[in-house]
């Protein structure tokens, strides 16, 4: 294809597909029923030599690619945390696409570098973060947009290994950054997500699960301890990641008291609120964000429930330094006359090149306003509590955890074989999707509510099914398809 006309004709049949494939998504096991290697035995094994037809790739799409798409967008899936979708996203990626700039300097595309820390000082007051973290005034604060919150985190840690490298080498001129790294140690709860802990084995240095107490939230004196028995061995303290809205639960460590302590010991305080950080936006939510003043940085994911698509993982500092100090490579070719004067944002992150991606959440801002994604959020959370209602109705459930957002842990009274028997028998289903987690060697089920065109009549219907095949299972009687 190489002429506009043909774009125009096949670019109108896509958005056709695409608001069909949206207007009926539930009609779609939201699971897909497929096993390893399909995909292998329906196109070739060598890429064509001559172009294809447009109308039998399309016809491709259904007959080879749908049967193994797993429908996040469907209101039947309800596994895992959502993933944002909307039209005015999806239009924003059509311009960064055809943009097609490499942001990595201002001058490489003025308006991607512009245009992303305008936007994300929006953001950042839209969910009540601190004046430290915005780009505006004479603060030397701002926001980045990141590829994902695992990414956010790791440029934080490498940061902060920096930061506290360079201190320790102010009072010891004669060691180098070698003899530090061994002594550095972080902390996080026994709830954070695996890629906190992935950050610790990128950069080899050692990071601590501390654990968490009844309500699933890393509290103060049990940081306070690790701290105090860790510079009685020598160890330095740099780094601690705090949580708000863990994977397994949904709960929330204690921002206040473990801020207190990092300010007092001098160590960064990173908080993951990947899931959680769209419910900052309605001011009835923002209680559990007291003590964000502590941190150092801040990340939650808009592509998770902001109706953005992946990706956009939206992270602030308070001080840009801590950033472009740590990752700070310059070669010529990438020199330019305002340098200094202006952010390059390739000293914010790990790669290099960066797509356009403040122009997805520039549409979604103006198309859908404050006031729109405030409702959906509260939507989705009262759908939650529905939820919540149906399983303590029936005695033979019991909710595992707090329900404060969009997410509800539950499991049978029975044991764990049970459970994941149930689960099983779900996904088998192919009507609705969940997954599990584990705590304490107790397996439940986590229920999530996902799309956003997920409506009361969808929570019933699967409370339906999970009652259906509960009684088949401690009936004995093997479900019926």
């Amino acid at each position: 294809m190489a002429e506009t006309k043909e774009f125009r004709e096949q670019g109108k049949e896509m958005v056709e597909y695409i608001a069909g494939y949206i207007d009926t998504i539930e009609k779609r096991p939201p699971l897909a029923q497929v096993e390893p290697g399909y995909l292998s035995k329906l196109i070739p094994n060598a890429a064509p030599q001559k172009p294809d037809k447009w109308e039998d790739i399309m016809k491709d799409v259904e007959k080879v690619i749908m049967p193994g798409v797993t429908h996040w967008h469907s209101p039947h899936f309800h596994a895992y945390f959502p993933t944002g979708n909307s039209f005015p996203a999806i239009l924003g990626d059509m311009l960064s696409d055809v943009i097609g700039c490499i942001g990595f300097t201002w001058i490489a595309s003025p308006a991607c570098t512009e245009l992303e820390t305008i936007v994300m000082d929006w953001l950042g007051k839209a969910v009540g973060l601190p004046e430290e973290f915005l780009a505006e005034g004479n603060g030397k604060g701002g926001g980045v947009i990141q590829g994902t919150a695992s990414e956010a985190t790791l440029v934080a840690f490498l940061a902060a290994k920096m930061k506290r490298i360079r201190k320790e080498l102010e009072s010891q001129p004669d060691k180098d950054q070698y003899d530090i790294l061994p002594k550095l140690v972080a902390y996080t709860s026994d709830q954070a997500h695996s890629s906190v802990m992935r950050a610790s084995l990128i950069a080899s240095i050692r990071m601590r699960s501390l654990p968490s107490d009844e309500e699933n939230a890393l509290r103060g004196n049990v940081l306070q301890k690790a701290i105090e028995e860790d510079k009685a061995k020598g160890l330095i303290p740099f780094f601690v990641c705090a949580t708000l809205g863990t994977t397994a639960f949904c709960a929330f460590d204690n921002l206040t008291e473990l801020g207190q302590i990092c300010e007092k010991e001098n160590i960064w305080m990173h908080v993951d609120a990947a899931y959680a950080g769209t419910a900052f936006l309605c001011p009835e939510f923002r209680y559990l964000l007291k003590g964000v003043k502590y941190a150092t940085s801040f990340n939650f994911n808009p592509h998770k429930w902001m109706r953005i698509n992946f990706d956009c993982s939206a992270m602030w500092v308070k001080d840009e330094d801590d950033l472009v100090h740590a990752f700070h490579v310059d070669p010529s070719y990438l020199k330019h006359k305002h340098q200094g004067a202006v952010k390059d944002f390739r000293h914010w992150q790990i790669p290099l090149g960066r797509r356009f991606r403040s122009l997805k959440l520039w549409f979604v801002l103006r198309m859908m306003g404050i006031e729109k994604l405030q409702e959906h959020v509260r939507k989705q959370v009262q759908l939650a509590h529905d939820f919540e209602k149906l399983v303590l109705s029936d005695s033979r459930f019991e909710i595992v955890g707090s329900v404060i957002l969009g997410l509800v842990c539950f499991r049978l009274k029975e044991s764990n074989e049970i459970n994941e028997k149930l689960l099983k028998e779900i996904n088998n289903s192919g009507k609705i999707h969940l997954v599990h987690s584990t705590e304490k060697e107790t397996y439940f089920l986590r229920f999530a509510v996902c799309a956003s065109s997920t409506e009361q009549k969808h929570v019933q219907y699967a409370w339906k099914i999970i009652q259906e095949l509960t009684n088949s299972i401690l009936n004995g009687i093997p479900p019926s398809n």
